[in-house]
């Protein structure tokens, strides 16, 4: 067999337990999956990238965030989430169109592209420009339209083919949905328990039932989010949002910072994902969520970085580092949350959340060659005694080298090759900024 791909004499992080970490292994690509692994020299290629010096494991997936936000990158630090949303965020929104968000979105890909991020997972507004991004980029991507309701539930005369979030995620999920053979997957989203009521909650989640559709939602993020939520009914974000038929789909669950132990067996036994995001909850002092105590109930974990308004980057390796890091602190245990813990969140726990866990987040014969080649030469990750311990504890996104969806390289050493990075820049320059900022 000829292979498009052969890398040579590389270590890999293959994410799957039986064999964690091979040693001076070759891995070959043909026709976008992997279709080899092993010691020997497998044949031809038509290009052949030697792996000396060199780790190559699957590409990391983003399991929530907003990609659009990228243009808010530090507008508005150091606020309380409440203080950061009513008075910065929700006004620069209200100006955003389609042009500024398409640039966003590709300046965000961008990012996540160079630091070694292969799959997202979005939650937000003007999706039809998010997906022609991610259509250009190469990226993969699970795209929600955010929905509200804040209206009175006995006074509202709600339906759904006339609600604008609904219906608007009708459309995307018709239009959208599996476009490029799976690469961009349309899942339904509710904002939060608090910013909608059931009404909402039930009518995206009869919608997604019949589509098949997975949901993503915001969940117990602060204290007080998570007690107002007990004061108006009684029961959690996560309780509530299951009475209504939420959990009888697939739920990704964004932050879960305040959730109960019955909130956390719950989200377990309905198949759920949680999304740890370490970074952005630490620096909108909402807390650090119990991802331990999750793992051991049997709930997935992801990682995702949420918007970079309250992150300030797409950075993966950041949230891993910051995921080994924090509960070790927090829970006074240095055996808290391994080193490997922390990368298969973002790695088998994203695959999981995303519905792709047949095709990604492992190196794997017959799956998809969404891989991602860092350099070990730098001073930083010298010595290698371990070389998971380095990919969690040393390294950042500055030393991935090559990202790869599919086969299809869309990043390597400093080059994109799906994004023309001077056109995002102009566009920024001349409209994004200028619309949302008068600067």
């Amino acid at each position: 067999m000829s292979y498009d791909i052969l890398f040579k004499d590389i270590t890999l992080i293959t994410m799957r337990d039986e064999a964690p970490v091979l040693h001076s292994t070759c891995l070959g690509v043909k026709d976008g999956k992997i279709a080899y692994m092993g010691r020997k020299d497998p044949g031809e290629a038509k290009r052949v990238i030697d792996g000396r010096g060199k780790v190559l494991m699957p590409g990391l997936i983003n399991a929530h965030t907003h990609l659009p936000m990228t243009l808010m990158r530090g507008y508005a630090d150091d606020y309380d989430l409440q203080t950061w949303l009513n008075d910065y965020i929700f006004p620069v929104e209200d100006k955003l169109d389609s042009r500024a968000v398409k640039c966003g979105t590709l300046l965000g890909i961008a990012e996540a592209i160079r630091t070694g991020t292969t799959s997202v997972s979005d939650m937000y507004y003007f999706c039809d420009d998010i997906c022609r991004a991610v259509e250009e980029s190469g990226i993969k991507a699970n795209i929600s339209r955010s929905c509200v309701l804040f209206t009175d539930p006995i006074e509202d005369d709600f339906r759904f083919d006339t609600h604008q979030g609904c219906s608007e995620s009708a459309e995307l999920f018709e239009k959208w949905h599996k476009a490029d053979d799976g690469r961009i997957k349309i899942d339904m989203s509710i904002h939060a328990e608090y910013t909608s009521n059931y009404l909402l909650w039930e009518a995206l989640s009869d919608f997604a039932k019949e589509k098949g559709a997975a949901m993503q939602v915001h969940i117990s993020e602060t204290k007080s989010e998570h007690e107002q939520c007990l004061d108006r009914h009684g029961l959690t974000p996560a309780s509530v949002l299951s009475c209504h038929g939420v959990f009888d789909v697939p739920v990704t669950a964004a932050h879960c910072v305040w959730v109960e132990d019955e909130d956390i067996a719950l989200m377990a036994r309905k198949g759920a994902t949680a999304v740890h995001n370490p970074v952005s909850n630490l620096k909108l002092g909402s807390g650090v969520a119990p991802a331990k105590k999750m793992m051991e109930a049997g709930l997935n974990v992801a990682l995702g970085t949420d918007g970079v308004a309250s992150n300030n980057n797409h950075d993966m390796f950041r949230e891993i580092n910051a995921a080994a890091l924090i509960h070790k602190g927090t829970n006074t245990d240095p055996t808290c949350v391994t080193a490997w813990e922390a990368l298969k969140m973002a790695t088998v726990g994203g695959a999981k959340a995303q519905g792709r866990e047949n095709e990604c987040g492992q190196l794997a014969i017959g799956f998809d060659a969404d891989l991602i080649m860092l350099d070990l030469s730098a001073p930083h990750m010298v010595p290698c005694h371990n070389v998971i311990s380095n990919i969690v504890y040393s390294a950042t996104g500055n030393d991935v080298c090559l990202t790869m969806v599919r086969g299809n390289i869309l990043y390597e050493d400093g080059v994109w090759n799906t994004i023309d990075l001077t056109e995002v820049y102009q566009e920024l320059a001349n409209h994004a900024i200028p619309k949302l900022f008068g600067k």
